[in-house]
C-alpha cells in the first residue's frame, strides 16, 4: 500500500522498562547469530577452511589455536574481498532474483615468533592478535506469489483468539487491544495482535468478548456465514545487514616438535539489522470498487537491529608424529554474549466498503480511508545469549615440500543454545523451543595444496554443512511453529550450505608473499512470511513458504611479510 498514513503512534518512555522484561526473544534469532561463515585468509578460503591440523595461517586464531605454534617467524598478514551475491526465490511457481555486490576489508593480524633456544621441551612460544570477520548478514531477497492460500490477516486473527491476557489469564478481548488516549495496550499485551487490531488488519464483532477475531478481508455468504476472501497475490521484500566481528588474543607453543598446543581470548562485535515489507492484495470487493480501481490490501512492515558485545574461547592441540601426518582436535566455546535489540513496526489495511462506515459512518463512502498503526518508536530489550559450541576434528597429510591433503569434521552444539533476560533469568520458553527444534550441527571441510614451483602453489577445496533443524521443521511439515518476535512473522529455514573453492599463491620472496582464492557459496533455505498456527495438533492456519536458493561468488586477497 503507497502512501501510508499514521493515524496511531505511540512513544512513552514508560514503556521501555514495562515491556523490556516481557519482550520475548526467540530461536531463530539465536541460531543466526550463532552461524558463522567461511572467512579468513585467502590460503584459508582456497583450501576450504580445512586448516584444523595444518595451522601456519592466521585463521587458526579463529578455529584451533595451536595452529599458530607451527610459525617459525613472525608475520604481518591483511585480506579485502569482493562479493557478488545472488538470491533467487520460488514461491508457489512465481520466481523472483536480487543481486547484491560488496566490498569488504576481512582480517589483519601479527604473529610474533619467540623461540626459547632449546630443541626439547618447549621450542618456541607464538603470540597472536587478529581481526575477523566471522559472519556477514548483508543480503536482499524478494518473493512474491499470485493467488490462493491463507492470509496473514487469518494467522493473526487466529493468533489473537488463542492468546491470553497476561493480567486476568482469560481470551483477549477488542477491549484488551485497542489503544485509546487513556489505555495502551503495548505496555502489557502481545504486540502481535495489538498492531494487528488497531491497523485493522483484524477486527472483532464483539469487543468485550473473547475468541471474536477474525480477517475483515471477506463477506457474507447466502446462509449469513462469514466467508474470507482468497489472496490473489503477495509480495515479501528482506533487507539484511551487519556481521560479527571478532577479536583474537592467542598464545600457542611448540613442545619438541611433536605437541602444538594454544589458547585463545576471542571478542565478538555483533551489528544485525533486519527490514521486511509484505503486502497482500484480495483484489476488487465488488463492482463498484472495479468502477473505482480500489483494491483490498494490507502492508505489514518490520524493522529491528540487534547490537551486542560477547566473549569466548578457543583451546587446541595438534600432534605431529611423523613428518608426513598432523591430527588436531580443538574447541570453541559459545560466545556469551550481551545484546540490545530496537524494534519497530507498522502496518495497515484498506479494504473496501468495511471501514469507511466504521470510521464516520456520517460521511459518504470514502474509499481513501484506510485504517494504518505504528508500535512504539523508541521500543528496546535487553538480553542475554549463548551461542553454539562446536568441536573440531582435523587430519593431515603432508606430501614433502610439493603437496598436503587437510580433512576438518565440525560438531556444532545448537541444540545447547541459550537465551537469558537482562537480569540473568532463563527464557524457559524459548530454551524449550530451542531444544525441541535443533540438533548438533555437522560441517566438512575438504581441502589440498600442491606447490607447482616453490614460488607457485595451487588450492582446490569443498566444504558442506547441514541443516541443524530437525525433521519437523523441515520440508514445508504444516505442523511445523514457530512463534515470532513482537510483530516480526517472517522467518528462514535452512536446508543446506556448500563452498567450493580455490586459490592460487605466490612468494615473490623469501618474505613476501600474495594469496587469491575464489569461493562459490550456494545455501537453500525455506522462507516464510508468517508462521502455521497449529492448535491441539491440528493445523489452523497454513503459511506456504517459498524456496529461496543464495548464490554468492567472493574473491578474496591476502598480502603477507615475514619477518
Amino acid at each position: 500500500m503507497k502512501n501510508k498514513k499514521k493515524v496511531l503512534c505511540l512513544c512513552t518512555s514508560a514503556l521501555l522498562l514495562a515491556a523490556t522484561s516481557a519482550f520475548a526473544q526467540g530461536e531463530m534469532d539465536a541460531y543466526k547469530f550463532s552461524q558463522t561463515d567461511l572467512n579468513g585468509t585467502a590460503r584459508y578460503l582456497g583450501m576450504g577452511g580445512a586448516f584444523g591440523a595444518l595451522g601456519g595461517d592466521i585463521s587458526a586464531m579463529s578455529t584451533n589455536p595451536a595452529g599458530l605454534g607451527i610459525y617459525r617467524s613472525s608475520e604481518l598478514v591483511t585480506s579485502i574481498s569482493l562479493s557478488a551475491n545472488k538470491a533467487k526465490t520460488n514461491w508457489a511457481g512465481t520466481q523472483m532474483e536480487q543481486t547484491q555486490t560488496k566490498f569488504r576489508f576481512d582480517n589483519i593480524a601479527y604473529v610474533g615468533y619467540f623461540p626459547t633456544g632449546k630443541e626439547d621441551g618447549l621450542v618456541s612460544f607464538n603470540v597472536g592478535f587478529s581481526y575477523n570477520r566471522v559472519k556477514n548478514f548483508d543480503r536482499k531477497y524478494q518473493m512474491g506469489r499470485g493467488a490462493g492460500g491463507y492470509s496473514i490477516s487469518d494467522y493473526i486473527a487466529d493468533y489473537a483468539n488463542l492468546s491470553n491476557n497476561p493480567l486476568t489469564g482469560n481470551g483477549l478481548t477488542g477491549n484488551d487491544l485497542w489503544s485509546t488516549d487513556n489505555y495502551n495496550p503495548y505496555l502489557s499485551q502481545d504486540w502481535l495482535p495489538t498492531l494487528g487490531y488497531n491497523s485493522g488488519i483484524i477486527d472483532s464483532d464483539a469487543p468485550n468478548k473473547a475468541g471474536t477475531f477474525f480477517s475483515p478481508f471477506g463477506e457474507y455468504d447466502d446462509e449469513g456465514n462469514w466467508k474470507p476472501l482468497e489472496v490473489q497475490a503477495a509480495d515479501m521484500y528482506v533487507h539484511e545487514r551487519g556481521g560479527i566481528d571478532q577479536y583474537n588474543f592467542s598464545l600457542a607453543g611448540n613442545i619438541s616438535n611433536i605437541f602444538y598446543i594454544g589458547a585463545t581470548v576471542a571478542i565478538s562485535d555483533l551489528k544485525y539489522k533486519v527490514n521486511t515489507y509484505y503486502d497482500e492484495d484480495f483484489g476488487y470487493f465488488n463492482q463498484d470498487a472495479v468502477a473505482n480501481n480500489f483494491r483490498d490490501q494490507l502492508y505489514w512492515d518490520n524493522y529491528s537491529s540487534t547490537n551486542g558485545t560477547g566473549y569466548g574461547f578457543n583451546v587446541g592441540v595438534i600432534v605431529r608424529p611423523t613428518d608426513y601426518l598432523r591430527f588436531g582436535v580443538a574447541y570453541n566455546s559459545p560466545t556469551w554474549y550481551k545484546l540490545t535489540q530496537r524494534y519497530y513496526g507498522e502496518a495497515g489495511a484498506f479494504v473496501y466498503d468495511y471501514y469507511y462506515d466504521k470510521e464516520n459512518p456520517l460521511q459518504p463512502n470514502d474509499p481513501d480511508l484506510a485504517r494504518e498503526a505504528t508500535t512504539p518508536t523508541d521500543f528496546y530489550t535487553d538480553y542475554k545469549m549463548r551461542s553454539a559450541d562446536r568441536w573440531i576434528f582435523s587430519a593431515a597429510a603432508v606430501i614433502g615440500r610439493t603437496a598436503l591433503v587437510s580433512v576438518d569434521y565440525e560438531l556444532k552444539g545448537y541444540k545447547n543454545m541459550h537465551l537469558q533476560d537482562r537480569d540473568g533469568r532463563s527464557q524457559d520458553f524459548d530454551n524449550q523451543l530451542i531444544k525441541d527444534d535443533f540438533r548438533m550441527g555437522n560441517m566438512l571441510k575438504i581441502g589440498t595444496e600442491i606447490k607447482l614451483t616453490p614460488q607457485f602453489a595451487f588450492r582446490l577445496g569443498y566444504t558442506w554443512e547441514d541443516s541443524p533443524f530437525k525433521d519437523h521443521m523441515k520440508h514445508g511439515n504444516t505442523l511445523t511453529e514457530v512463534y515470532p518476535i513482537g510483530t516480526r512473522t517472517a522467518y528462514s529455514i535452512d536446508k543446506s550450505i556448500s563452498h567450493y573453492t580455490a586459490g592460487l599463491g605466490y612468494r615473490f620472496t623469501p618474505n613476501f608473499y600474495a594469496d587469491l582464492a575464489c569461493v562459490y557459496r550456494v545455501q537453500k533455505e525455506e522462507v516464510y512470511p508468517f508462521p502455521n498456527l497449529i492448535n491441539d495438533g491440528e493445523v489452523w492456519v497454513e503459511s506456504i513458504p517459498a524456496n529461496l536458493k543464495y548464490h554468492s561468488t567472493k574473491f578474496a586477497l591476502t598480502v603477507g611479510y615475514k619477518f
